[in-house]
């Protein structure tokens, strides 16, 4: 399972011919790169089941909601998926977007509650070695350089030290890993699988998460 060069290039003129008038003329165009890239995400989701447990998959509408937005146009000029991990003992979720020229993945925690920031926060203030050396790892190295992005704030989190030696790490608001891909990687017949490859990288990162947020700083089980 590939994605078509032809679905690909619905996207980039999408981009250029942004209005309802000629969506409305390529229509059967959209519906055959949109099975394309169904097909594309259901292979995905196929690979991560052989390593993780997914609860819930969701491919993003194609239509915009202008209503509070400054840019008008009506459709978004890409395919989008994620896929949400199990239940309350399997925490995080995977993302990936087909865009020209902007295509990435992504794993990990995008907008944490209060209470889970919080409690991730704490266990980094404790002992942050365990996370660095998750970040430090060949493959997670290799797929995402090593580092995780997301919003920060600009000093220190309420409640904890501006001069702690992890406080790059608490800063964070968000805790995510991203892999970006070029066009000719993304209309490679091994796509998937490299897809595949990155997702399953970032179970230690999702496993140490997971326990994180299901236990307390002294390791007992809170749910």
């Amino acid at each position: 399972m590939h994605l078509e060069r032809s679905s690909l290039q619905f996207l980039i003129d999408l981009k250029e011919n942004n209005n309802r008038d000629w969506f409305a003329d390529h229509k059967s165009n959209f519906v055959i790169a949109q099975d394309n890239a169904k097909a594309l995400y259901g292979a995905v989701r196929k690979g991560l089941e052989q390593h993780d447990e997914i609860e819930r998959f969701k491919l993003f509408r194609i239509y915009r909601d202008v209503r509070f937005s400054k840019d008008k146009t009506p459709y978004k000029a890409h395919f989008a998926g994620s896929f949400s991990r199990l239940g309350k003992y399997l925490r995080g979720g995977y993302y990936l977007r087909i865009r020209p020229g902007e295509s990435f993945l992504a794993g990990g925690f995008w907008e944490p509650n209060k209470e889970d920031l919080f409690r991730i926060r704490k266990e980094i203030e404790v002992d942050a070695s365990e996370l660095r050396d998750l970040l430090a790892e060949e493959k997670f190295t290799r797929y995402f350089g090593g580092v995780l992005q997301g919003d920060e704030v600009k000093t220190a989190p309420r409640g904890f030290d501006k001069a702690h030696p992890d406080i790059d790490l608490l800063r964070k608001k968000g805790f995510i890993a991203v892999r970006n891909f070029s066009d000719t990687e993304v209309l490679d017949k091994n796509f998937v699988q490299e897809v595949t490859l990155s997702f399953r990288a970032l179970r230690p990162f999702f496993d140490y998460m997971s326990d994180v947020l299901t236990t307390n700083l002294n390791g007992e089980r809170i749910v």
